[in-house]
């Protein structure tokens, strides 16, 4: 296998409208038990790793780690496409525990190191690795995953909803090739360099799950058949999941509005919920809401639902205040 290769698929009309974005938590939870085992490679995550690497002392992960190696195959049942946009752990893990043992017997036995004994225990009792693994999968989640996920989850929606307006507007081409270098679209044909196996051919009608990631960075990643067809890719802004981001605000903008509301809208970039906000300007979550209020009270904001949650940006008069054309 070379180095790099190429999974291409070919879109029509009816996979361009099954084309959607969800996010998934037992695929972040997969691959950061990569960024876990390579750091070196991940130093934009050491954050997360000196805080988890504590917490899972005690925990049996040797049928886990077996079935995701550092290669660039890993055993696919572990990281089902999410059925829905709102992202459940739970029903994703019985997606696993209710996966074929015979499909997931056959992935398996293409890891790396599929000599390895807790793969060869795997293989002798599909059925009973597959609970094993799932189990492994729960345990790891809510040790390593579940304290993080709400600002990984925050990170997520802005860009399914930015990525969802970029599509909407500029269309599918243009917004398949602003998502990661590795991918490219031309005349209805989809590339992603892969490192893991060749692929070219129609989707058949199936569309594709795009999937933003936090834990896949600096790579992308595809899953085809048997299962539903994913592209997973980087989502931007991964490094202000770990870190409090210091805003710059202008002293005119900040006599004008006053600096915690001029704080407020410089760092509405893109837009973002109140949680969201929170996090980036250490602030308490109630304070960021009221002034979020009155900036839209005052037309420097706009607001948008989207399921259970508001996303705030900025207006065209919000964005000539803070400079931008």
């Amino acid at each position: 296998m070379p180095k790099s290769s190429y999974a291409e698929f070919d879109f029509t009309s009816a996979d361009l409208a099954r084309l959607r974005f969800a996010f998934s938590p037992l695929s972040e939870a997969v691959a950061s038990l990569r960024t876990l085992r390579d750091p070196g490679r991940h130093a934009l995550h050491l954050p997360w790793i000196r805080a988890v690497r504590p917490r899972l002392a005690g925990l049996d992960l040797r049928l886990l780690c077996a079935l995701v190696p550092l290669g660039p195959y890993i055993a696919d049942f572990l990281t089902p496409p999410p059925a829905g946009p709102l992202p459940d752990v739970t029903a994703e893990l019985e997606l696993v525990a209710a996966a074929d043992p015979d499909e997931a017997a056959r992935e398996a036995a293409r890891v790396p190191g599929a000599d390895a004994p807790p793969v060869r225990e795997f293989l002798a009792d599909p059925a009973a690795g597959v609970a094993r693994a799932a189990a492994e999968l729960r345990l790891y989640w809510d040790t390593a995953l579940d304290p993080f996920w709400p600002q990984i989850r925050g990170l997520f929606e802005s860009e399914v909803l930015r990525r969802a307006r970029q599509l909407t507007r500029d269309g599918a081409g243009a917004m398949f090739n602003d998502l990661h270098p590795n991918i490219t679209w031309h005349d209805g044909r989809l590339r992603v360099r892969t490192r893991a196996w060749r692929r070219s051919g129609p989707l058949d009608g199936d569309g594709m799950i795009l999937v933003p990631s936090v834990f896949h960075w600096p790579d992308t990643t595809v899953m085809a058949e048997p299962y539903q067809p994913m592209l997973v890719y980087p989502a931007p802004g991964v490094a202000t999941v770990w870190s409090h981001e210091t805003v710059p605000t202008t002293d005119a903008l900040s006599a004008l509005i006053g600096r915690t509301r001029a704080r407020i809208l410089v760092a509405l970039t893109e837009a973002a919920t109140t949680s969201i906000l929170a996090r980036r300007l250490s602030m308490a979550p109630g304070a960021i809401s009221q002034h979020l209020k009155v900036l839209h009270e005052s037309g420097l904001v706009i607001r948008n639902r989207s399921g259970r949650e508001v996303f705030y940006e900025r207006s065209p008069v919000g964005h000539t205040l803070c400079g931008v054309p």
